[in-house]
């Protein structure tokens, strides 16, 4: 008996393509420079948008000279700007059309040691401007994309080593984040409608 070996698949997965589309997103961000209000970001197949018969021809002729051709490949349209203020809360009661396959978001934020943390006054004032203005703070970009299906990525970097080979990146760097992107996918029930509503 002769045993075949498959040919590996040269689709690029949902992973695959939410890694490249988070990348591009925070070299974008980059790009833009610092002290920016976060940005939310629907992904959407490219292959789909290519589609839609009331798209621009420039924007057409961009989104295919970034497409690989794949089914797979994703293309970040960028929402409104959002307020920083309780982020989470707010990401968590977004809905997104069926078409969305999955969502992004780019925000600057503050970060410093955990000792530091620890000794933050009780008073949620009084402890921003405590961690706002210690010596150890670190002021970071951060670019967290989520998938309908699941899948997470994120990219963080640091202003005092604002360089495109100093970005670290992970599939959960920032749990809060990444379950508050998660949470604007998952099935809408009766009880959110009528708190909705």
């Amino acid at each position: 008996m002769i045993e075949t070996i498959a040919e590996p698949s040269s689709t690029p997965s949902g992973q695959e393509a939410l890694t490249r589309v988070v990348h591009d997103i925070e070299v974008t961000a980059s790009r833009a420079g610092w002290d920016h209000a976060p940005s939310l970001y629907a992904l959407v197949p490219t292959a789909q948008l290519l589609t839609q018969e009331d798209l621009p021809a420039d924007v057409a002729a961009q989104l295919r000279s970034e497409w690989d051709g794949t089914d797979s490949h994703l293309s970040a349209i960028i929402q409104e700007d959002l307020p920083a203020d309780e982020l989470e809360e707010m990401l968590e009661h977004l809905a997104w059309p069926d078409v969305v396959a999955g969502a992004a978001l780019t925000v600057e934020r503050i970060i410093v040691p955990p000792e530091v943390e620890a000794a933050a006054p009780e008073d949620p004032d009084e402890a921003i401007e405590f961690i706002s203005s210690h010596p150890a703070r670190t002021e970071v970009r951060l670019a967290v994309g989520v998938l309908r299906s699941g899948e997470t990525w994120s990219a963080l970097r640091a202003r005092p080593f604002d360089s495109d080979d100093q970005v670290g990146q992970g599939p959960n760097l920032v749990p809060g984040l990444v379950s508050a992107l998660l949470a604007s996918f998952a099935p809408v029930t009766d009880e959110d409608d009528a708190a909705r509503g």
